[in-house]
């Protein structure tokens, strides 16, 4: 890969002049996201069946995924995250080029990052690690994938344009589809999209090493790796939308208008291509990625463009750590500690409701964890 010239750099400085501030409503959103999966979402889906509201029950259900196809707002969550990583990689990217970095530079500190997340989702998944019984431990993780997926599109983002990362993406999501329907497998024959049947678990069980959390396939393991990288091109796109040098309003109504031409994308091939989080099938990523969008355009028109930044404080202090609060949640048990330190006073409720007030304590406690590290200015990053 060649280095980038100066007169590269500097077209790219033009092109997207780089702001000095970080733009809050990417680190809100990226905390609102962090919320659902650091005691939020447990929290709402408590909730169901104890309120006697209906739009409570219907929120609560909203946290629980499908069994197989289908779609609930928990299902976004991941995907909003791939999304959001590859919005800040297009600001870090052109703010490297910009200052003259090399792309070898660039391309090596993205491949680091790529095996360090890679190696700390293999922690997360598999605590404690057997690592004498390598057959038995589960390589397809969530800190993989964001690695492996923000790799990749830096080499693309710096080697294609806004254009042609799309066409990538969109023509990924068709070869994907059309692997998926085509393809046979053996003993099933093509286009069977079940749980048993599907070419995603056969790839799986013929060439993934180690342990598949489903049994028959893994939907964090090999095939699924593409479609999920489209998400975070997509939001490169994004990216490149909120760095040109565009009146705010274009910048919303460009995000609005994909967001939804992709959630419209999305619905439409659930007709033949079902949306199944599982298979990360191609209508998923198409939805989810258009959701992404219309989050992000609202976000970013309050708190960035209308300047409403004092609501989303909250959000920020969890977006600004979430590699932290993502492991922080799974080796420390933040409901043990809001039992020992709680119960004494929601002891008196309805039993129904401890484990509600419980999550809630948990939570609470994680939030002001991440707050002791926001005023000491302590931010972990990779």
């Amino acid at each position: 890969m060649e280095a980038t010239s100066l007169s590269e750099a500097t077209k790219i400085q033009s092109e997207y002049p780089i702001s000095s501030s970080r733009l809050a409503s990417i680190d809100a959103l990226r905390g609102f996201d962090m919320l659902m999966i650091a005691g939020g979402g447990a929290f709402i889906f408590l909730l169901g069946g104890k309120t006697g509201i209906a739009f409570v029950d219907a929120a609560a259900a909203q946290f629980e995924h499908p069994e197989w196809n289908g779609f609930t707002f928990f299902d976004f969550i991941f995907p909003l995250f791939l999304f959001l990583a590859g919005t800040s990689l297009a600001f870090s990217v052109s703010r490297g080029l910009s200052k003259g970095m090399q792309q070898s530079e660039i391309r090596n500190k993205t491949f680091m990052r790529m095996l360090i997340l890679i190696a700390l989702g293999i922690l997360d998944k598999n605590a404690p690690i057997d690592i004498f019984d390598p057959a038995h431990i589960r390589y397809g993780s969530v800190l993989g994938r964001i690695g492996l997926a923000t790799f990749v599109v830096a080499i693309l983002y710096m080697n294609f344009n806004w254009v042609q990362r799309l066409y990538i993406a969109l023509a990924t999501l068709a070869l994907y589809y059309l692997a998926l329907i085509l393809i046979p497998v053996p003993g099933f024959g093509q286009g069977d999209l079940t749980f048993e049947g599907n070419l995603v678990g056969w790839f799986d069980r013929a060439f993934m090493p180690g342990k598949l959390r489903q049994g028959s396939y893994d939907e964090l393991a090999l095939l699924t790796q593409f479609p999920a990288i489209c998400l975070t091109i997509f939001g490169s796109l994004a990216g490149d939308i909120l760095l040109k040098s565009t009146s705010a309003m274009s910048k919303v109504l460009n995000m609005l208008l994909l967001g939804i031409s992709g959630i419209a994308l999305g619905l439409l091939w659930n007709f033949v291509f079902p949306i199944n989080k599982h298979l990360w099938s191609s209508s998923f990523i198409m939805l989810t990625g258009g959701m992404a969008f219309v989050f992000l355009a609202i976000f970013y028109w309050i708190i960035d463009v209308k300047g409403y930044v004092r609501w989303s404080f909250f959000f920020r202090v969890i977006g600004m750590n979430s590699l932290v609060i993502y492991l922080a949640v799974r080796f420390v048990n933040f409901n043990a500690s809001s039992q020992l330190l709680f119960e004494g006073f929601y002891k008196y409720a309805p039993e129904k409701w401890h484990e509600v007030y419980n999550a809630l304590g948990g939570f609470l406690l994680v939030w002001f964890f991440l707050y002791f590290l926001y005023r000491n200015k302590i931010f972990v990053k990779v």
